[in-house]
């Protein structure tokens, strides 16, 4: 793995007129680092795909990593500076959405930014580009499958206390309504990087809840599960998470993930064509023993595929003349063939169980608007 930039030891970091650099900024450190190689692997596997292939208006195009998982002001610092410089003429992968809030400022007119992560929706920021789930489209759906098939109608939110988890909550609150008149009965909210979640336990027992929404990053959602688990409410309610991939799995233990539910646009154990063919991909570049490529580290396969595409769309880099050509804008990967539609990639959506180590998937979502 190549080593994270830092502000003080740039000098490497140089543009010329052969290479198109892009900023990478994925976590190395904190809850979402269980799964910063994965994101790391799988951009690097894209970029190489594109370097074969030509690059990027006949440049090699060339990943500068940043450290997402750092303190948001402090990812922005970074971003900016090699934006500032001329260093980087794009900024793309996986962190949360406080660190996208700091940075999207930074880069707004001035580079492309593709945001890899799912994320609570809004983002409207000039020149920013969502490739992944947002409420409406992932869980929503899910809320409404696990109402008609589980009879879920009494959630209890746990999340992390930043935007992303309150946000999302809020969207639970109003599709607990839609989907079969249910309602969200308690919701707690903590620190990331949090590992005893002996009172939030306690809150739920003391609840009528039947089902939990998990709304934790990384390693907090680790924990979260094996602490469940080991309470014996795995017993009573059914959990569901819209940020929990193979690796999360893995390191929650077969034992932990009874009854556990995840939504997103992309799972390993998909048997279709194009994730078949992913996987052939990864494994011939890393190796069997590579971090399992799951919907979070594949996400930046996406994001370096889109950045690449709608550059090449509007074959410059001026993001004003990106953005009016976005909307015609399209690519193949992993996720099939995909489009945007304000400045958001559509996609299908996926619902999975829990089958030990791996995620079976039980269903295709419907779209938003055929639910309403």
């Amino acid at each position: 793995m190549h080593r994270p930039l830092s502000l003080h030891t740039p000098r490497w970091v140089t543009a010329d007129d052969s290479t198109l650099n892009v900023a990478l900024v994925y976590p190395m450190q904190g809850p979402a680092g269980i799964f910063g190689p994965a994101c790391e692997a799988c951009a690097r596997l894209a970029a190489e795909e594109i370097n074969k292939a030509g690059g990027v208006l006949g440049k090699e195009l060339r990943l500068l990593e940043v450290d997402g998982g750092a303190e948001p002001e402090q990812v922005a610092a970074e971003v900016g500076a090699l934006v500032a410089t001329g260093a980087v003429h794009g900024v793309t992968g996986w962190h949360i959405s406080s660190v996208r809030q700091a940075v999207a400022p930074r880069v707004a007119d001035r580079v492309p930014y593709v945001y890899t992560a799912l994320y609570e929706g809004g983002e409207r920021t000039d020149g920013v580009f969502m490739t992944s789930e947002t409420p409406d489209w992932q869980l929503l759906p899910a809320m409404r499958v696990l109402a008609e098939t589980r009879r879920v109608r009494r959630w209890f939110v746990v999340g992390n206390n930043y935007v992303w988890p309150r946000r999302t909550a809020r969207a639970a609150r109003r599709y607990a309504h839609v989907c079969g008149g249910g309602r969200v009965c308690g919701e707690e909210y903590l620190p990331l990087g949090t590992g005893d979640f002996r009172d939030v336990l306690r809150r739920i027992e003391h609840t009528d809840a039947d089902g939990v929404l998990m709304l934790l990053v990384g390693s907090d959602a680790v924990r979260f599960n094996r602490a469940f688990a080991a309470s014996g409410l795995d017993q009573r309610c059914l959990r569901l998470s819209t940020l929990m991939d193979e690796n999360m799995l893995m390191a929650s233990g077969p034992e932990a993930t009874g009854d556990l539910y995840s939504t997103a646009g992309f799972f390993a154990s998909l048997a279709n064509q194009d994730t078949l063919d992913f996987h052939g991909q990864y494994a011939g570049r890393f190796g069997v023993e590579a971090p399992a490529p799951g919907s979070l580290g594949e996400s930046c396969y996406e994001g370096v595929l889109l950045l690449a595409s709608l550059i090449e769309r509007a074959r410059t880099l001026d993001v004003s003349a990106i953005s009016a050509a976005a909307e015609t804008v399209s690519y193949e990967g992993p996720r099939g063939l995909l489009h945007l539609q304000d400045r958001h990639v559509r996609q299908r959506i996926y619902l999975a169980e829990a089958d030990g180590l791996d995620f079976n998937v039980l269903a295709q979502l419907r779209a938003p608007h055929d639910l309403w």
